[in-house]
């Protein structure tokens, strides 16, 4: 193993984190769904299972799940495998034009399942490994245009050639360095050759390492750089269109990467920082806004959305840009919606997350627009969805429609012209109560398929008049005179109360008795009779709140007092 100088952290260029607007950038990306499965998950991949010309995905963890794709960013109910595995490829293994998929089992081994063309799967073929394999990744490693597999299995980095129908052979075992736990791929030394990089950590050490592939399966000893700091995820592309092959870097206890500039040779010049808020464990490169430059995407958990970092082409980065969502993992990139632009999908304990690349067009906010409690039949405070052209061109809007209990007024007209922003107002309107979803679709020129904002509310059947009482001063030891609460079920099914009772910061010092019983018919009224006995001078607070069996509770009237 050969070992070249420290390279330094710091900066070259140092970027600070940008949120909604802060850089022009021609693409954005608007969640469209969020699916519970039913264990933990892990990795997350992409591809076209059963042929129909739709992206699924493919997500591995404690079982192995199958989302097919319906072409719009959503799926169709998962089938599973019982196959445990922490990492999975998708990749043609047999050349039958069906994409098959490889998993990093928990142990000595790497199982290949065969896809059948209808979205299932042929049982595993499993290869061992000469060690316990931690990363695993897809290549051709000796140019015969079938795809083999790498994976760190400490102390190797091991190839295994595939043969070209599903199996391969045995492990070609390079020796690896201490601590190497993720790799990417690439030509670093344009040799026509792949090659490997990997990043490690070690009681304090960290480093990068270079393995030059021989063109054969085998790897040479690996040149290491030493790293300041732990680092975590390794991606690699050419991110200054120079031909030679670049790396960024994620590190695991500093918020943000570093990318480092290949020579051509197999080595990199020294890094440039850029913040991305937080550990960059997985990072995507990828043209996400079709400008030919390669960008940067991290999936960050604090705060959660997909934070990506522009490529200007030039191997330098704009200030991150975070578009918030519902849930973020590991990621996989593949057009979902066939509008021909780059879309996400994510995999994190026990969530699949689709955040859809709206073009030109930006909306805001990026994650679902939620509504609180909201009394059936009755109207909520309307909401805005702000619309921006980033583009060059106009935006024609031929189609705004809302779905469900949801209202949309459209504030945008026909055009939107470049730089130009307008807004869409969107009310919640329950007819029953529950938690409700709908959504916004809209048709616009910036993409061949319909853009999507997710809507969500959550509605009761329970009407609370007044929503605050204030009883002014009291004296303190004694009891003020009761005020009222009234109760109306304003749905046409009888609401079954399952506790009414006090609450809140200074709940001992507010009283209710009330006549509404454990259930309250359609149509019914009932009183709540409160009242206020300080036990403590200076302002009081608290609250009545409701609990209802196999339904939403009503937002809880505020109390409020003053001992005196």
């Amino acid at each position: 193993m050969i070992r070249t100088n420290k390279v330094a952290l710091a900066a070259v260029v140092f970027l600070v984190f940008a949120f909604f607007l802060s850089c022009p950038a021609y693409a954005q990306f608007e969640t469209r769904s969020n699916r519970s499965l039913a264990t933990n998950e892990s990795a997350i991949a992409a591809g076209d299972f059963n042929l129909d010309g739709k992206m699924d995905v493919a997500v591995a963890g404690n079982e192995l799940y199958i989302l097919l794709g319906n072409g719009d960013g959503t799926f169709q109910a998962p089938s599973s495998y019982f196959i445990p595995a922490y990492f999975i490829a998708v990749a043609d293994f047999n050349g039958d034009g069906i994409p098959d998929l490889a998993l990093s089992n928990d142990g000595n081994s790497v199982s290949v399942l065969l896809g059948k063309g209808d979205g299932t799967f042929q049982n595993a073929i499993i290869t061992s490994t000469t060690a316990s394999n931690t990363f695993m990744a897809v290549g051709d490693f000796n140019n015969d245009k079938k795809p083999d597999i790498v994976v760190i299995d400490y102390p190797y980095m091991s190839v295994l050639l595939g043969n070209g129908d599903g199996t391969f052979q045995p492990p070609i075992d390079s020796q690896s360095f201490v601590g190497a736990n993720k790799l990417a791929l690439g030509n670093f030394n344009n040799d026509g050759k792949l090659d490997v990089i990997a990043t490690g950590s070690f009681f304090g050490s960290a480093e990068y390492g270079v393995f030059l592939g021989n063109g054969d399966g085998s790897l040479q000893p690996p040149v290491t750089t030493e790293l300041p700091t732990p680092a975590d995820w390794v991606t690699a592309a050419d991110f200054n269109k120079d031909g030679h092959t670049d790396i960024a870097i994620g590190w695991y206890l500093a918020t943000g990467l570093s990318v480092y500039l290949g020579r051509g040779d197999g080595t990199f010049g020294d890094g440039a920082f850029y913040d991305t808020t937080f550990e960059a464990d997985q990072i995507v490169a990828y043209d996400l806004n079709g400008d030919g430059a390669i960008d940067l995407a991290v999936p960050t958990g604090k705060p959660v959305g997909l934070t990506v970092l522009w490529g200007n082409g030039d191997g330098t980065f704009r200030p991150a840009e975070l578009f918030p969502t519902l849930h973020v993992g590991q990621a996989a990139v593949a057009d979902l919606n066939g509008d021909g632009l780059p879309d996400f999908a994510f995999a994190v304990d026990p969530f699949v997350t689709t955040m859809l690349n709206t073009g030109s067009l930006r909306l805001f906010p990026t994650s679902p627009v939620g509504f609180t409690v909201q009394t059936i039949n009755t109207a909520s405070t309307p909401k805005k969805v702000m619309l921006q052209n980033i583009g060059t061109k106009p935006i024609s809007i031929t189609s705004v429609k809302s779905t469900g209990d949801f209202q949309v007024k459209d504030g945008c007209g026909p055009t939107l012209s470049p730089g130009s922003s307008c807004a869409l107002r969107v009310t919640f309107l329950p007819k029953t109560s529950g938690n409700l979803r709908g959504e916004i679709t809209l048709l616009d020129s910036a993409s061949s398929k319909p853009q999507v904002v997710l809507l969500s509310g959550v509605s009761t059947a329970l009407k609370v008049t007044p929503s605050q009482i204030s009883f002014g001063n009291q004296k303190v030891g004694t009891t003020s005179q009761p005020q009222q609460i009234a109760v109306t079920n304003e749905s046409s099914a009888t609401v079954t109360i399952t506790a009414i009772q006090t609450g809140g910061n200074d709940n001992n010092d507010f009283h209710q008795t009330n006549n509404c019983g454990s259930q309250l018919n359609a149509g019914a009224s009932c009183n709540i009779s409160v009242t206020f006995s300080p036990r403590k001078s200076g302002t009081r607070t608290g609250n009545v709140n409701f609990t209802l069996a196999g339904e939403p509770s009503p937002r809880y009237a505020v109390l409020v007092g003053t001992g005196t």
